[in-house]
């Protein structure tokens, strides 16, 4: 997506040799109108894959994923990364390696809200490791939900995430892929199908 690719290269901020910091528009401050263009590509892309609900992971994840939700015309969950006293026992949950954080998180979703009926796209802010994917997509089987497809905002593709996700043959799509970071500029890696 050459809009996100530019407002990366405008706005975001290279840190160190593996972190990319776009607070300005994705994860900390929202740009709603780049967000909602973000949802139709991942509508434009997923739309024939009978998608019926919309997973992600709080809290970066839920601006594109709820404009993804929107343009579909279906819920949208996010998996919880703190328990609350609103939060029953009657949970999927998994474990998720923050790469930037550094630190575990155990994700919960309400089982109420995801069941064998279910046809998921899982969206999400960046893709490093495949945590965040991989322990969305534990809960997924634990529910026994199809899993139809992976879109994510931001990928770094020198690290080995999407190597996973394509062992496992999941359709996964990404609006920019980051190639390498190179003197503090990002090099993008030329634009998939």
């Amino acid at each position: 997506m050459k809009e996100l690719e530019e407002r990366i290269k405008k706005d975001g901020r290279v840190l160190g040799k593996d972190v990319l910091k776009v607070d300005s528009f994705l994860n900390h401050q929202v740009d709603p109108m780049l967000m909602e263009k973000m949802g139709e590509e991942f509508y434009n892309r997923f739309k024939d894959a009978g998608i019926d609900k919309i997973l992600t992971v709080e809290s970066s994840g839920i601006a594109p994923a709820v404009m993804t939700g929107l343009k579909f015309g279906v819920p949208v969950v996010f998996a919880r990364k703190h328990r609350s006293v609103t939060l029953s026992d009657d949970l999927y949950t998994s474990e998720v390696y923050s790469f930037t954080k550094k630190t575990t998180n155990h994700i919960s979703i309400a089982k109420k809200y995801l069941s064998s009926d279910d046809t998921v796209l899982i969206i999400d802010d960046f893709l490093a490791n495949g945590q965040a994917v991989n322990g969305l997509n534990t809960i997924i089987e634990d529910a026994g939900a199809t899993l139809a497809g992976i879109g994510i905002v931001i990928e770094k593709s020198f690290q080995k995430g999407r190597q996973m996700i394509d062992k496992a043959g999941t359709p996964i799509y990404s609006l920019a892929r980051i190639k390498a970071f190179e003197n503090g500029q990002v090099v993008f890696e030329p634009e998939n199908d």
